[in-house]
């Protein structure tokens, strides 16, 4: 078990380009009250409420604010949510955008479509429900500044997007490299921004005018990414990340740089987090979120 104390999170001040996460008191954790839930990912909105997606059972659950349990709140059989992997609150569109996968066994048929999926922020009520054009692993999400929404295929090595208005994905962006796209997020210059579960890497597609993507280009990162898995914009030019390995850090673009400063490490396998004002909730043990301050620069 971890708790956000001195003992089992290494504060990480000893490191280069660090600083150590200070302790939240008294609520540490936001559990869920279903066991076996297995949450891939996690959201959150400005009010606090936390949202959390089920790999096994595809519900959504739901902690208001100040609640140390999520409840079934969104329930896959009456929706048909299937494999929940990202999930992402969307306030200014009022949407709960959602990653649903096929869920298949080695003995057992596909179950499930692999698709994204809306509904409504406060009600949970279905709003959408677009389905992938051939296969893949629906992975995370992102939202620009346009409305437009990317997600990210990690078995299929592409980047497909919804348009406003638009009734269908398309395909955005399809390349060899991609295999593995995880977390992904927009910056304040346009660009979009994601990270490699599989080879580590952090690269960035700006949007052209005409919408298209431009080039895939790889970052220089300061410290190189181990299993690097959530990804969140927490300012005009930085994002958080969590990584498989346990490590939290800051990331700062500047240029084709990508700098990371290590906040902590010891988030046993971490697979997602979420930013609320000063406060960083990390999934931890496919069970349940901990809490840290965030030491914003």
């Amino acid at each position: 078990m971890i708790a956000l104390t001195i003992a089992s999170i290494v504060l990480s001040s000893h490191l280069p380009n660090s600083e150590a996460l200070t302790q939240i008191e008294p609520l540490a954790e936001v559990g869920i009250s279903e066991p076996g839930a297995s949450p891939e990912s996690i959201t959150s909105t400005k009010d606090g409420t936390v949202y959390f997606g089920s790999t096994a059972k595809g519900t959504i659950y739901r902690a208001l604010p100040k609640q140390t349990q999520a409840e079934p709140w969104i329930s896959a059989t009456e929706v048909g949510l299937t494999n929940v992997l990202g999930v992402l609150a969307d306030e200014k569109r009022k949407t709960l955008w959602v990653c649903s996968n096929v869920t298949s066994g080695r003995n057992s048929p596909a179950v499930g479509q692999t698709a994204l999926r809306s509904f409504d922020l406060k009600t949970g009520a279905a709003k959408g429900t677009y389905p992938t054009p051939g296969g893949g692993l629906f992975n995370d999400i992102a939202v620009a500044k346009d409305g437009t929404v990317y997600v990210s295929d990690m078995s299929d090595s592409r980047i497909l997007r919804l348009k406003p208005k638009a009734t269908a994905l398309d395909v955005w962006v399809n390349d060899p490299q991609l295999r593995g796209i995880d977390g992904l997020t927009f910056l304040a210059d346009g660009a979009l921004y994601f990270n490699n579960y599989f080879n580590g890497k952090f690269s960035r597609v700006r949007v052209q005018r005409d919408g298209t993507a431009g080039p895939i280009v790889d970052l220089e990162t300061s410290v190189k990414f181990t299993r690097p898995d959530g990804l969140r914009t927490s300012g005009a030019k930085t994002m958080l990340q969590i990584e498989g390995s346990g490590r939290l850090t800051e990331i700062t673009i500047d240029g084709d740089k990508a700098i990371a400063k290590v906040l902590g490490e010891g988030f046993t396998q971490a697979s997602a987090l979420t930013q609320h004002g000063k406060e960083i909730l990390v999934l931890i043990q496919r069970t349940k979120a901990v809490r840290a301050a965030y030491p914003k620069s």
